[in-house]
């Protein structure tokens, strides 16, 4: 077996982001190896900002871009404070596009050895087992993947 020594963590703030953060931190621990925090900015908002410029020019696809990137480097920073990784060697990835492709694009630009994630996104639709961008990671992701559960499957 393959010395595991990148864990990568899909982060899209759902509630399972901080559980699947927190384990991974304890298996990074364990391993002595690094976190890459990962989180895909969705190109369907990104359209929606685009749309919406051309024809109120409210708002610019630049600035929403770089207001969501901070944001979302600023709440990622809050979820490493909380759950006290930042003794480990954790670096930080932000994407712009589709999800799946994204996350997928990041295991093999940062050699990550394995993914932690979510069953599920932000959706509260009980009804579904799997979100769509975790029922793709699992059928294309070149490395193994690891699903958290939450609460209430146990």
């Amino acid at each position: 077996m393959k010395k595991i020594s990148k864990i990568m963590v899909a982060c899209d703030f759902s509630e399972y982001s901080k559980k699947s953060l927190k384990y991974a931190a304890e298996l990074a621990e364990d391993l002595k190896a690094e976190i890459i925090i990962t989180h895909v900015i969705n190109e369907r908002d990104v359209n929606s900002i685009r749309m919406a410029a051309m024809y109120s020019g409210a708002i610019s696809e630049n600035d929403f871009l770089k207001d969501k990137m901070e944001s979302r480097l600023e709440r990622i920073d809050e979820l490493v404070k909380e759950i006290s990784v930042s003794h480990l060697s954790v670096k930080k990835v932000i994407k712009i596009g589709i999800p799946f492709r994204e996350l997928i694009q990041s295991v093999k630009d940062e050699g990550a050895d394995i993914v932690v994630m979510g069953p599920k996104g932000r959706s509260n639709l009980e009804d579904i087992l799997f979100g769509s961008t975790a029922e793709k990671m699992f059928r294309h992701c070149p490395v193994p993947l690891l699903s958290i559960r939450g609460n209430r499957h146990r």
